[in-house]
């Protein structure tokens, strides 16, 4: 047995349970232990997707936690985490089934084996291991994945795998779990601190903000270049983080890739269509920004051309830009989008003549129709709000959403909440 997976497996040891040290777990996440914990004890491979300092690792660690609970054997759950710098020579998947292999002998787990592997996208070939895992009918494995990357499962594992796995996405911190960690209660103060600050777990530990700018500025240089410009060999590592940049400025605009091409090249920035086009898959991939479709309602179907572009969490607008006052509302758009996001829906935008409808959200067959808007001061704003969910002729419920300190109720059978209420 090489030195280095005898010498990995030793590292092993500090980050497992198998001598009984308590389990690291952080901020306990209830949703997503009540949507996880039902997978457990099924063949299917689990895949944990998100952007990077999400809480995926913390979740995970939240299940091994819920098995010990269970009684499963400390001994019968490995977890690696290929970020963590000791296990820098664990490259491939052949040094990782080497690994494997050594726990086993080491340890000598009976019955179900159950292993988390962590970041799983920087093993070379990790997909061929994690298959022959799944198809292991001598020996019964369990396993859960998670990565930074939606490549994760394209290509081989998909086509190996062909079903067998399930995906769930993890975001960064809920309004309610910002109110729960901080033991705050659900009003408009709160709800603007959330917005204001951003949902990143790391954030809440930090003091001034000075060091969450620093933070959160290391953390898009870790996003850009190691999950973008290293995976994709790209040179122009400035244009990708310019057009970064320009999608914070422009969460909740309409734009095509033509105009944000128009808009760098009068900004001596040069580039081209199929750049740009390049690095937003990319950023895509790396969840730091949703991209939204727009749907015509009357012709029930997608618009070509123009798209809306939100972030995965607003840090990224709070503290890359150089001030907070950059537009509340659309702000407060990005956060609805993503409550909706994580709760499950599928969003679109949806327009209806020359009238446009902020959100569609759809789950289980049922539909709703959003409109967001900072505040409805007076009967003019309330028209425009109101009147353009007025001219959709369905039984579908719809939604105006604000900041405001008062209920305006139900109107014409649309109701008005307020963001906080959600």
């Amino acid at each position: 047995m090489p030195e280095i997976i005898k010498k990995a497996l030793e590292d092993l040891k500090n980050y497992n349970f198998w001598d009984n040290q308590i389990v690291p777990v952080g901020f306990e996440r209830p949703f997503y232990m009540n949507k996880l914990k039902p997978l457990l004890g099924n063949k299917l491979i689990k895949v944990l997707t998100g952007q990077r300092r999400c809480g995926k690792s913390h979740i995970m660690r939240q299940l091994i936690k819920t098995l010990l609970q269970e009684k499963i054997p400390a001994k019968n759950i490995l977890y690696f985490n290929k970020e963590i710098v000791e296990f820098d020579t664990i490259q491939t998947y052949t040094n990782l089934h080497e690994l494997i292999k050594l726990y086993e002998k080491t340890y000598k787990p009976k019955g179900k084996r159950y292993l988390f592997l962590d970041e799983i996208q920087n093993i070379l070939g990790w997909e061929k291991l994690v298959n022959s895992l799944s198809q292991d009918y001598a020996k019964d494995y369990e396993v859960w994945l998670t990565g930074s990357n939606s490549t994760l499962l394209s290509g081989e594992l998909a086509t190996l795998l062909s079903g067998r796995y399930i995906t769930y996405e993890i975001f960064p911190f809920s309004y309610t779990e910002y109110c729960e960690f901080f033991q705050k209660e659900k009003e408009k103060k709160s709800y603007l601190d959330y917005i204001l600050t951003g949902g990143l777990p790391e954030l809440f530990h930090l003091s001034s903000t000075e060091i969450k700018q620093h933070y959160v500025q290391s953390l898009l240089d870790s996003i850009v270049l190691k999950d973008i410009v290293q995976r994709y060999a790209i040179k122009d590592s400035y244009l990708l983080e310019r057009l970064f940049k320009f999608l914070i400025d422009n969460i909740g605009n309409t734009f095509s890739i033509k105009s944000i091409v128009d808009f760098l090249t009068s900004h001596h920035v040069k580039t081209n269509h199929e750049t740009i086009s390049n690095y937003i898959q990319y950023l895509k991939q790396t969840f730091v920004i949703h991209e939204v479709d727009r749907f015509d309602i009357k012709g029930k179907s997608i618009l070509s051309g123009s798209k809306k572009y939100y972030l995965n969490d607003l840090a990224f607008k709070n503290y890359l830009t150089g001030t907070f006052d950059i537009g509340l509302e659309k702000s407060l758009e990005n956060a609805i989008f993503l409550h909706f996001k994580q709760n499950g829906y599928q969003c679109k935008i949806g327009k209806i003549g020359p009238y446009e409808i902020d959100f569609i959200v759809e789950k289980n067959n049922q539909k709703k129709y959003i409109q967001v808007s900072h505040s409805i001061p007076n009967e003019k704003v309330a028209e425009r709000e109101f009147g353009n969910l007025e001219k959709i002729r369905d039984a579908y419920e719809k939604i105006v959403i604000t900041l405001d300190d008062h209920n305006l109720g139900n109107k014409e059978g649309i109701q008005h909440v307020q963001a906080w209420t959600l």
